[in-house]
């Protein structure tokens, strides 16, 4: 007979009133004859097969150890660099070419063989790379070459004294243990340490901000010039440091191989402007452009063989089709022969089929990943463009959204008025929101035609060269323009007014 306070629940299914006992809580939770209601978040996109073997190949901080079509540059580096490694100070060199041709991806390389040669041969040679774009002025790029040299420095002095420890803890008798150092005593060996120490003591790292700029140039010749070694400065974007601070920097290291005592400087500039050099100080343009390489940009056949080369590394086997890298080629060969704009197609390409769950990239997925970049690319644009660039550009989306044909400047000015009063934005006049609308045209997202009135004079005839959509919604996600309602109320009176 059950229990009378027993749970008929619990009789129906076997247990008595025990509370816990007995059960396993584990399978209480997981038993679940539906498996597809215990898929998580990401196990459907682990579902299918990966693509990629190696993506980051494909990427452009990537240094491939072969680079196709780039072995004249190459040599020719690889000939100026080769008197580093007889301790000769090296000519300064120059690299020029457009975007994705290669320079940056060819001058790493180089590099790295200079490095590892000279560890092979035991000569002191070390190569600094500096990112201009990011380390635009001469306090920053001075403080980031003396702190990387700093640490170079404190990183020996460590491995010296380590080493002069290690003798020292294995003299038992003199004479014969210093027979093949330096060293006539462990005396002197002590006296050495502490020189080292006390040098490890007194260097100090410069901080990002807040010393004079005079300071931070001693801190890094001294630093350059602890030990003796040829050093390589790579400057990436060269023509960004002297568009924004001058050719000051430039100027000081040009002329320090004159001050060194131990040390040797050579200066490798890399820019996407030819003319860059037009701007310089001519004792700095003279000493810098001692050699100059230019790097043309690439054709589709190359492109091909440079995406081939790569996917072979990138991609499991078979994973794509025979049409995705001409097309990859054929497309990067419209921009200017630019290879670092085919990886990106071919990479975002893989990860669209993966995204897909395809077993192989397919041509489709080219032409997907080339819409994808071309409107992530207008996406960044219009998102950093000036907020009255912005009102400029959504006066003419307003207007074509609302079926107004041949977009004249007129037309454009009057919805922008509004829009500035709506916002309370500082009006500009016509002229100046002309000029806006033509660098507006320079940067591809409006194409701006000047056509003729007659005796009315001349006004320009504006259309859009992006997608409306988009565009609109990466505008109304500035919280200024996000705050108009409605547009409609003056739109018809901004027509009229023209």
């Amino acid at each position: 007979m059950s229990d009378e306070n027993s749970d008929p629940a619990d009789e129906r299914s076997g247990h008595s009133n025990r509370g816990f006992e007995g059960i396993d809580l584990d399978d209480v939770v997981l038993d679940d004859s539906d498996d597809e209601s215990n898929q998580g978040l990401f196990d459907d996109l682990l579902s299918g097969e990966p693509i990629f073997e190696n993506k980051e190949v494909l990427r452009p901080s990537y240094t491939p150890h072969e680079l196709p079509h780039r072995k004249e540059q190459i040599n020719r580096m690889a000939t100026i660099l080769v008197a580093a490694l007889r301790g000769e100070t090296p000519s300064n060199i120059l690299i020029y070419g457009k975007t994705g041709t290669g320079k940056t991806a060819s001058a790493k390389f180089v590099s790295q063989e200079l490095e590892r040669t000279s560890l092979k041969y035991e000569v002191p040679c070390e190569v600094e790379y500096i990112n201009c774009e990011i380390t635009d002025t001469q306090y920053r790029v001075l403080a980031q070459l003396a702190n990387k040299f700093i640490e170079n420095n404190l990183a020996d002095i460590e491995s010296q004294i380590e080493e002069l420890n290690d003798i020292c803890d294995g003299v038992t008798a003199e004479s014969e243990q210093l027979a093949n150092t330096d060293f006539s005593s462990v005396q002197e060996i002590d006296d050495r340490i502490e020189e080292l120490e006390a040098d490890s003591e007194e260097i100090e790292p410069v901080p990002m901000t807040g010393w004079p700029t005079d300071r931070v140039y001693n801190t890094f010749f001294e630093a350059v010039d602890y030990q003796e070694r040829v050093v390589v400065i790579m400057l990436d974007e060269i023509d960004k440091l002297v568009e924004k601070s001058g050719d000051d920097t430039l100027y000081n290291l040009s002329r320090m191989n004159s001050e060194l005592d131990n040390s040797r400087v050579s200066i490798m500039g890399i820019s996407n402007d030819l003319k860059f050099t037009d701007f310089l100080d001519p004792r700095v343009k003279s000493s810098l452009g001692e050699e100059e390489i230019v790097f043309p940009p690439y054709d589709a056949n190359q492109l091909r063989d440079i995406l081939q080369h790569r996917a072979e590394v990138a991609f499991k086997e078979d994973a794509l089709s025979d049409d995705v890298i001409p097309l990859c080629a054929a497309f990067a060969a419209q921009e200017h022969g630019d290879a670092r704009r085919a990886l990106d197609l071919l990479r975002t390409a893989g990860e669209l089929a993966e995204r897909d769950q395809a077993e192989r990239v397919e041509e489709g997925h080219v032409r997907k990943a080339q819409d994808k970049i071309e409107l992530d690319r207008v996406v960044e644009v219009v998102r950093t463009l000036p907020t009255q660039s912005k009102l400029v550009l959504f006066s003419t989306i307003s207007l074509e959204k609302n079926g107004v044909h041949n977009i004249n400047t007129g037309e454009v000015y009057n919805v922008y008025k509004h829009l500035c009063e709506e916002i309370d934005a500082d009006i500009l006049t016509q002229r100046r929101v002309t000029d806006l609308i033509s660098e507006l045209d320079m940067l591809g997202i409006v194409n701006a035609v000047v056509v003729s009135k007659g005796r009315y004079g001349r006004t320009k005839e504006i259309s859009l060269s992006v997608p409306i959509e988009e565009t609109e919604a990466v505008l109304q996600s500035d919280s200024r323009l996000g705050d108009i309602d409605d547009i409609q109320p003056f739109m018809q009176q901004a027509r009229f007014d023209s």
